[in-house]
């Protein structure tokens, strides 16, 4: 039997500095924590990632990679093998995104809201806290304008805004005790197009 695969030591880093970051927030993250949390010499974290910022960037890029894993739509930004209308498209992965955040990948989203709050503070975290974040104003963008947007980009921002409001209300605001589930996602967004799109049409 084939021994399951050691993922890339930048990977094993930035996996161990996101786990940190969950639990203990960013004070709990250095570098010789990340060493310890993911089983490697002494030294590996700042060999790979010498400074604090570089360190927080790397976390950022590998918390986008997870985010994205299960929807190569958004990876690679082709709209032209989906199986939707681009409407429906948007709702359904919209809905299922949010509720992988707010579920299994709950510590992925409070590793990222503790790092967009860092990078209010860091300008050049927030220079790659807001490149990373381009692609799915991109990406809406375009689903909006094939839904039928006059101002695509516009609503993007809006409907962006809107997903942060939920994924904050639901792990760290006044609704962390009860996660919505799909269907109630699903509702909620197509009702949000809806208002969007009819006030355009």
């Amino acid at each position: 039997m084939t021994p399951p695969l050691t993922p890339p030591r930048p990977t094993l880093i930035a996996d161990a500095a996101i786990d940190l970051i969950a639990d203990a927030g960013l004070r709990g993250l250095t570098h010789r924590a990340v060493d310890d949390a993911s089983g490697l010499p002494a030294g590996s974290t700042s060999n790979l990632a010498r400074t604090r910022a570089a360190l927080l960037e790397l976390v950022l890029v590998r918390i986008v990679e997870r985010e994205t894993a299960d929807y190569p739509v958004l990876i690679e930004g082709e709209l032209s093998g989906a199986t939707l209308p681009p409407r429906e498209l948007l709702v359904e992965v919209g809905a299922e995104a949010l509720f992988q955040a707010l579920t299994s990948g709950r510590r992925l989203t409070l590793a990222r809201l503790e790092l967009a709050l860092e990078a209010t503070r860091r300008p050049e975290l927030r220079s790659v806290y807001d490149r990373l974040g381009a692609r799915f104003a991109q990406l809406a963008a375009e689903l909006l304008a094939a839904s039928g947007s006059t101002d695509p980009e516009s609503d993007a921002r809006r409907l962006i805004r809107w997903c942060d409001g939920v994924l904050f209300n639901a792990t760290a605001g006044s609704g962390h005790w009860q996660v919505p589930m799909p269907e109630e996602l699903r509702v909620e967004i197509d009702r949000y197009l809806t208002a969007l799109l009819d006030e355009e049409a």
